[in-house]
């Protein structure tokens, strides 16, 4: 088991390798120091450190969240799973999150998501419910209708209304935090799936057109920031994961403000071509974002 395993992690590591490499091929697309990046891809270091040095180059938090504002922070916490198993998104990176937030001057900064699993459960087992208190955040539930509100949808084309949490409705800065790993039903789990955490009815998705209905509501509320926890990523048997035989050490992160463009070179770290993730291609189609990567001006960093 071990050495099998041992093998599975070498060989996603290189194919890992070669996917970050390829976002390379956009170093001469790169500005001026001053110029604003449009995607910062990060690898080698620990989740916060990561983080530290990648809204660095974004012009740090101050340059999303202003003195006094109310910051909701939207993670994957859907599993009643320990962090080593990747089906949720790392505490460390939430915790930090939430303190470059009130260092910003938030004065205010909540965190939730509508789980699968026992709400309780998923907080406490994943190391997000502590680690966001440590960091001086506040954790909400998401597992009550009554917390959420119908909204319209009015570019969406299969999915045009939706009841959506009322802390997404009430906050100043809406910051998305998702998980890459694979997922049976869209393929892979990333920005605009994490949505998913934020509407009472996903059921409405999954029997109708997922991948639709994820583009479709991609174009609601965009996040004022996104950033791709892949840290850790769950490689096969997604969303729940059997075993951390699934999962394979990355340490990677993604941050944008284009959470299709976010989800475009999350897809290329996965190893997998972008137009193959249907919601992908719909959600630039309805021009919510940008896909091609070739277009970008992309900030590689390496700890």
């Amino acid at each position: 088991m071990i050495r099998r395993r041992f093998i599975k992690q070498s060989l996603s590591a290189a194919a890992f390798a070669a996917s970050y490499s390829a976002l390379g091929r956009y170093d001469n697309l790169f500005a001026s120091p001053a110029s604003t990046f449009d995607l910062v891809a990060v690898k080698g270091g620990e989740p916060a450190a990561m983080f530290d040095k990648g809204i660095e180059a974004l012009g740090g938090m101050k340059a999303f969240v202003k003195k006094g504002q109310k910051v909701v922070i939207k993670p994957n916490i859907g599993w009643d799973v320990s962090p080593e198993r990747a089906g949720n998104t790392n505490p460390q990176l939430v915790a930090r999150i939430v303190q470059h937030c009130l260092d910003a001057g938030a004065k205010e900064v909540y965190v939730f998501d509508h789980t699968c699993d026992k709400w309780t459960r998923c907080y406490s087992t994943s190391g997000i419910e502590r680690a966001v208190t440590d960091a001086g955040g506040k954790i909400a539930p998401g597992d009550a209708e009554s917390y959420y509100q119908v909204v319209k949808v009015p570019a969406g084309k299969q999915l045009t209304e939706a009841k959506v949490h009322e802390l997404i409705l009430e906050s100043d800065v809406f910051i998305n935090v998702p998980v890459l790993k694979s997922h049976g039903g869209s393929r892979l789990t990333m920005a605009m799936k994490n949505h998913m955490g934020i509407v009472w009815d996903r059921k409405y998705w999954h029997r109708t057109d997922l991948h639709q209905c994820i583009a479709d509501f991609a174009s609601y509320r965009k996040p004022d920031l996104n950033i791709l926890d892949a840290y850790a990523v769950m490689k096969e048997n997604g969303p729940r994961g059997v075993s951390v035989d699934d999962v394979v050490t990355m340490k990677a992160q993604l941050i944008s403000t284009d959470q299709v463009a976010l989800d475009a070179a999350g897809a290329k770290l996965f190893g997998m071509d972008p137009k193959d993730i249907p919601y992908i291609s719909f959600a630039a189609e309805n021009k919510v974002g940008r896909m091609n990567l070739d277009a970008l001006n992309i900030k590689r960093i390496s700890l």
